[in-house]
């Protein structure tokens, strides 16, 4: 393959938000109805949810080797989420499917957005945030997979991250799943 045959460069885009905004389902719309989208896989020490698959949603893996992962410089970003576990995104699948020109997604916490906004300033920074505040609480409470506790310390978590929205450089309102996807999608495309 000669350099002229190679394809250009894309540009990342990164979807953040606060807890239970919807941005996995976004992306999970994305994923199934555009696989030419390459979507990140972030690697996480929580343990997996009910339905969830190792290397689909989540890389599932133990502190020793998310710790290997850190110091071996394996993690584009990476944080402590809710007090709790850990969540980074692997560096080189990232890398290669820039290089490779396909559209490309992260879908991550604020603390992440931060970190990629740091070595990566060019990336399209996107905030996905809820119709209201109330909206998000009705939406953490019904996903029903949280205890009391950890719906709380996620809305504390929540009100903080509300604020960082002027970080970004653009924001969706999640008002409708597949309405909020399209609008990511045409962000996406090439100006």
């Amino acid at each position: 393959m000669t350099e002229q045959d190679k394809p250009a460069p894309s540009r990342l885009v990164v979807l953040a938000g606060p807890t239970a905004v919807g941005k996995g389902t976004v992306a999970n719309v994305i994923r199934e109805e555009h696989p030419e989208v390459w979507i990140s896989v972030s690697a996480t020490t929580r343990p997996a949810r009910p339905g969830e698959i190792d290397g689909v949603h989540y890389w599932f893996v133990s502190d020793e080797r998310f710790d290997e992962m850190i110091a071996e410089g394996e993690l584009l970003e990476w944080a402590v989420v809710h007090s709790a576990a850990r969540y980074g995104t692997p560096r080189g699948p990232v890398e290669e499917a820039l290089a490779a020109g396909r559209p490309a997604l992260l879908e991550i916490d604020l603390q992440g957005a931060r970190q990629v906004k740091a070595s990566m300033p060019e990336a399209l920074f996107v905030f996905l945030k809820p119709p209201s505040w109330e909206e998000l609480v009705r939406r953490l409470v019904g996903r029903g997979t949280e205890s009391e506790e950890e719906r709380e310390r996620r809305l504390a978590s929540a009100r903080v991250e509300l604020a960082a929205e002027s970080e970004f450089d653009v924001a969706i309102v999640n008002h409708e799943v597949r309405e909020a996807a399209g609008q990511l999608l045409t962000l996406m495309r090439p100006v």
